[in-house]
């Protein structure tokens, strides 16, 4: 797999730092990273770091300036997954402490998948959660 070489790193702290400032709500993070030709990115939560992905294969790890509170919990409750999704898409939570919140609830990792507009959430025992983004309509 090819790392870096062709991606324009610029794109991805700012959608980082606009995530974790507040000043760039979900929308419009995919938005950009459309816009600069990424497919998908993967954030692992145990690692503390995410992978963003071209169509080409490259890709480029990025850290994740987050520490939780506390370790990725043993099992996986789909429903605290679901009421930190609905928190953070009201803008009643910031990302870190949706973060936070999916961490406590067993996420050990989570994939959006731009073009496919869903994200993925996966816990240790491969429990999984699927998310379409808001306003892209039902399943294919």
């Amino acid at each position: 797999m090819q790392t870096t070489t062709n991606i324009d790193t610029s794109i991805i702290h700012e959608c980082t730092d606009g995530s974790f400032n507040r000043n760039m709500p979900f929308p419009q993070v995919v938005q950009r990273l459309v816009g600069a030709g990424f497919e998908r990115y993967e954030a692992d939560l145990v690692r503390l770091e995410k992978t963003y992905y071209m169509p080409s294969g490259t890709s480029h790890v990025e850290p994740l300036p987050f520490s939780p509170a506390v370790p990725v919990a043993e099992s996986f409750a789909q429903d605290q997954i679901t009421a930190a999704l609905r928190a953070i898409q009201r803008n009643a939570i910031d990302y870190a402490e949706f973060l936070r919140r999916i961490v406590a609830a067993g996420c050990v990792s989570y994939g959006v998948f731009l073009r496919g507009k869903r994200a993925i959430y996966w816990g240790r025992d491969g429990d999984f959660h699927v998310e379409r983004f808001p306003g892209a309509g039902q399943k294919r």
